[in-house]
């Protein structure tokens, strides 16, 4: 694992964004799929609230799949999503997302040491009156529980390719997850500041924009979602270099699939 100088974090944003272009219907197809069916794992009773959370390792598995797919020359279809679930490593990966699930648990947790419990009700809860929220320190709660979970997502960042890809049991995956993002401080840190830029700013100061020029709600959400969408899809590609400049290039053994084939 070397250590990458920050530059390397803006070029993990354009390496994301050369990757979408190349397959850019298909990748944003099967994200779309994605976004379906966790909402219909929404409508299950008391797990469906649990298992978009649970499954977030497997489902990674799909778009780092996708990413591996679009280098190798190969189409990305809708049915990767199921890759991870055909995975020998899917126990490890259901472990994993178990983790995912009490580390999100206990920043949020957290946060009611500053806020009363208010972000806490937030995110478990059938939601919030703006009186609930009034005078609530529920800001400082959410940076609480963001600074909280920055150690658990370090650690799992890249647990699920090394998991599937390298084959690593689960707490050696952590353990080079983490530090290999410590090593990368300064790249991921930029990268996440560009991120910040580009997918929370930017939409922001557009919609903003439209909605001086134009005042109509429905022009602004008709221009706002699907850049939000193609930036999201574009972010999940951005991914798949930040693994790939640390760890290197999947075999084409390790990432084939009955979905993937060559172009024509």
């Amino acid at each position: 694992m070397e250590k990458l100088p920050a530059k390397t974090g803006w070029l993990w944003v354009k390496d994301g964004f050369a990757l979408f272009r190349k397959q850019a219907a298909e990748v944003s197809t099967l994200f779309l799929s994605y976004m379906f069916l966790m909402l219909a794992l929404g409508i299950v009773p008391v797990i469906g609230q649990l298992l978009p959370l649970i499954l977030v390792p497997v489902f990674a598995m799909s778009f780092m799949q996708a990413c591996a797919n679009i280098e190798q020359g190969k189409r990305v279809y809708p049915n990767l999503l199921l890759v991870g679930f055909r995975s020998p490593a899917l126990k490890t990966l259901l472990t994993l997302g178990v983790l995912y699930l009490l580390a999100a648990g206990i920043a949020v947790g957290a946060s009611s040491l500053v806020d009363g419990g208010v972000f806490w009700k937030a995110m478990t809860g059938p939601g919030l009156d703006a009186k609930d929220i009034e005078g609530s320190n529920i800001r400082l709660g959410m940076l609480v529980a963001a600074l909280v979970y920055i150690p658990a997502a370090m650690a799992f960042w890249f647990a699920a390719p090394l998991i599937t890809w390298q084959k690593m049991p689960l707490g050696k995956a952590l353990f080079y997850s983490f530090f290999a993002v410590l090593r990368s401080g300064k790249a991921f840190t930029l990268y996440g500041l560009v991120w910040l830029g580009i997918g929370v700013i930017l939409p922001a100061t557009v919609s903003t924009i439209v909605a001086l020029l134009i005042n109509n709600i429905t022009v602004v959400v008709f221009i706002l979602l699907p850049l939000s969408i193609i930036l999201t899809v574009i972010m999940y590609c951005s991914f798949y270099p930040t693994y790939t400049s640390i760890f290197g290039t999947p075999a084409p053994g390790d990432t084939d699939t009955p979905a993937g084939r060559k172009d024509d």
